[in-house]
């Protein structure tokens, strides 16, 4: 498989380069030269083969011989001691991807990530200098998958204030070989700070660099695992019983003795006359709602749908921050400064991985597999309340965005009947400050109960390149 920057097709890579670069040397995204197949056994074998499996053959399908199969299978059952359930609630189905060590979809890419630069850079003497920017979730699940790799050093920027305090002390109470700089801006600052030092010719000669960002193809090419493993499921008319981190408040008319052999998720798919709207009847591809901000998500999701993964088509829901659906309204891409919601990891104006989207996808072909919807935090709000009232589950922030847009859409006759899920993209203990006073309070998975007693370990900086160099220069001392 090679790999070309998103804006110049002319100079392609390998797997191994552009991951351990992270940026292509003039700025662009690195994108796959083409989206591989699934052969047709792993195609027709996605709703019953194990998750662990799912992500084998699909990330072998990019790295080719670059990471033998043993390797990579290895790599694949050390990064996935967890999966990603299929649930139902209400009258859609929800597919789980907090369940983790930092209680967030980005664990799926991030420890995959860490062990595959790991084998790529064995036998390195140089060590390897990761940058990173997030507007939440992103920065500690990349602190915890590189956590204590040798070799290996990472740097987290985060806006200062906008992130939550449990997601600060993911993202800043390691040490070790995790460093966090609180930026006073945006996200996009953070991004753009991100950006300037990789392309730093003199920086880049002092130290090794690269990106954890779903900038990064290594920590996109993951998350099209759980994207197949959910259709494939839905395809087949199956779910998954609930998981030791289901924020589920009760699981309302299942016998004990139901919950306690795994089949709570199935009855509650009965009981709760998921057949009715959004049901799972199966033979039917699904629609696949996804929260959306920096759109590295949806991108994996595009990916898995053109691998095969039986996926009819994508809802892309943002919050206020809305460039991506007024693009796919109106054709015109239009970046704007973002604008700070309750779902803060989605607050998102200048979404980078658009760039990789457009270089696979016309406008036109867009509109005909992608539904934008905007979202308020009035309308988040609501729906975080409704949901635990009627259905006895607890959405965080970004999860009720997808839900209300699954609810707007078909209001408006977007979508019919079928299969909808919506991607829950984190878990709801870690936006309490939000949840609670809307919902009670969530149950806390134990990850997030030990990270919530760590100390914040950060330094501030303004939100300059020639800060970030500066603290990066002094790093190398």
């Amino acid at each position: 498989m090679r790999y070309y920057s998103t804006r110049n097709k002319n100079r392609a890579v390998n797997f191994a380069a552009a991951a351990l670069a992270g940026l292509a040397p003039d700025g662009g995204l690195f994108v796959p030269g083409e989206i591989p197949q699934y052969p047709g056994a792993v195609k027709s074998s996605l709703g019953n083969m194990d998750f662990c499996d799912i992500a084998f053959e699909t990330i072998k399908l990019y790295v080719d011989s670059e990471i033998p199969g043993a390797v990579l299978s290895d790599l694949v059952h050390s990064a996935y001691p967890f999966t990603a359930p299929l649930v139902a609630v209400g009258d859609r189905l929800i597919l789980e991807l907090f369940h983790g060590p930092t209680a967030a979809f980005k664990d799926f890419g991030a420890r995959f990530m860490a062990r595959a630069f790991a084998y790529l850079r064995r036998g390195e003497d140089k060590p390897l200098r990761i940058l990173v920017a997030t507007s939440g979730d992103t920065g500690g699940a990349v602190a915890d998958g590189f956590f204590e790799v040798p070799g290996i050093f990472v740097t987290v920027l985060y806006p200062k204030g906008r992130v939550t305090p449990l997601q600060e002390r993911q993202i800043a109470g390691l040490g070790k070989n995790i460093s966090a700089l609180a930026v006073e801006g945006t996200f996009d600052d953070c991004q753009r700070l991100v950006k300037a030092a990789l392309a730093d010719e003199g920086l880049r000669k002092k130290t090794a660099l690269s990106s954890a960002n779903s900038i990064n193809v290594s920590r996109l090419i993951p998350q099209a695992v759980y994207y197949s493993a959910a259709a494939g499921r839905a395809f087949a008319g199956r779910l998954d019983p609930d998981g030791e981190a289901t924020p589920r408040a009760e699981a309302r008319n299942v016998p004990p003795q139901d919950r306690a052999e795994g089949r709570g998720s199935e009855m509650l798919a009965h009981n709760n006359g998921m057949a009715a709207r959004f049901g799972v009847r199966g033979g039917e591809p699904a629609t696949l709602c996804v929260p959306s901000g920096n759109f590295g998500n949806l991108t994996a999701g595009l990916y898995a749908m053109k691998m095969g993964a039986p996926i009819a088509r994508f809802i892309a829901a943002t919050n206020i921050n809305k460039t991506v659906p007024d693009y796919l309204a109106n054709g015109e891409y239009r970046a704007r400064a973002s604008q700070a919601t309750i779902s803060n990891a989605m607050d998102v104006g200048a979404p980078s991985n658009f760039e990789r989207m457009a270089a696979h996808f016309s406008w036109e072909e867009m509109k005909k597999i992608i539904l934008g919807v905007s979202v308020s935090d009035e309308e988040t709000g609501k729906t975080i309340a409704e949901v635990h009232r009627d259905c006895g589950y607890f959405l965080d922030p970004h999860s009720a965005v997808g839900w209300t847009g699954v609810d707007k859409l078909f209001t408006e006759n977007k979508i019919s009947a079928g299969p909808v899920g919506v991607l829950s993209t984190a878990h709801p203990a870690k936006f309490s400050e939000t949840v609670t006073p809307l919902a009670g309070p969530a149950p806390v998975p134990a990850s997030l109960a030990r990270a919530k007693e760590r100390s914040v370990l950060s330094r501030i900086i303004p939100a300059e390149v020639s800060a970030l160099i500066d603290f990066l220069n002094g790093a190398q001392q």
